[in-house]
């Protein structure tokens, strides 16, 4: 399937043409081999200066089993042709094929899974390159990821949110005591961490205003819900937020917002 707002576009055309109507970012469906690699090269550069991960793979490249089972959706600078934002996308059906969502290696996620009818679409290592967090490649990803959840009629969407635990995690606890629980799926429907976060008793940073990551911003922004308890991910020295978004909510507000075509 093709996103109409990605459609299949040479990435560099004639200066004539691209005067016309050349958006500055695009979003395409990754469908090569080499513009997988690219996705992963960047997931790779990425987590490494923000988390500190070291990948082992021989080519230094972000890869896992579950690569070969995704969709990835890739953002670029029309301008220089520069790969700026990428993600993933695991379908259920998929999901069965790989042994099962991703997340479920984090979560228990048995008392939730029972009230999502319908389609679901897990999404996975998203990131941006540092040039390009202001706002505008995290909206073009995140509208052809709109689209292609109305399109393909997935009716939830679920996935992590990484927030990076620096050297004492007292900023994620600072971020937790500003979530309200109007932001947390109903209690009975709460996933549960393999790994919990350990607790912290610092109140100087908790009292200190924080901003939010970008990322879990982005998906508060589009009426996500966080699904319970973070989990400690070791390897990256992050806490990961396990997130739900009911794909109804962007027929309505986030609708006007996220999606330029469908």
């Amino acid at each position: 399937m093709q996103i109409s707002i990605t459609a299949a576009t040479p990435m560099f055309k004639a200066e004539s043409q691209r005067q016309q109507k050349q958006p500055k970012f695009i979003a395409q469906f990754a469908h090569t081999a080499a513009s997988i690699q690219a996705a992963q090269r960047l997931r790779a550069q990425v987590f490494s200066a923000e988390y500190g991960v070291h990948f082992n793979h021989p080519t230094g490249l972000d890869i896992d089993s579950y690569d070969h089972f995704c969709q990835h959706i890739n953002v670029y600078d029309t301008t220089n042709g520069l790969l700026i934002a990428t993600t993933r996308l695991l379908s259920d059906d998929q999901a069965k094929l790989a042994g099962g969502f991703y997340s479920a290696q984090e979560f228990d996620m048995s008392c939730l899974m029972p009230h999502l009818q319908g389609r679901v679409l897990e999404i996975g290592r998203t990131c941006v390159h540092p040039d390009y967090r202001s706002g505008g490649a995290i909206t073009v990803l995140w509208s052809a990821l709109a689209e292609y959840l109305l399109a393909e009629d997935f009716s939830y969407l679920i996935g992590c949110a990484s927030i990076s635990l620096e050297e004492t995690g007292e900023r994620f606890a600072a971020i937790m005591a500003t979530l309200d629980e109007e932001k947390f799926v109903q209690p009975t429907m709460r996933v549960k961490p393999k790994l919990a976060m350990p607790s912290t008793k610092s109140q100087a940073l908790i009292e200190t205003k924080v901003s939010l990551p970008p990322l879990l911003k982005a998906y508060l922004r589009m009426n996500a819900k966080i699904g319970g308890e973070a989990c400690l991910d070791t390897e990256f020295n992050c806490a990961d937020m396990f997130i739900v978004l009911d794909v109804a909510t962007l027929a309505g507000r986030y609708a006007q917002r996220f999606l330029k075509t469908a």
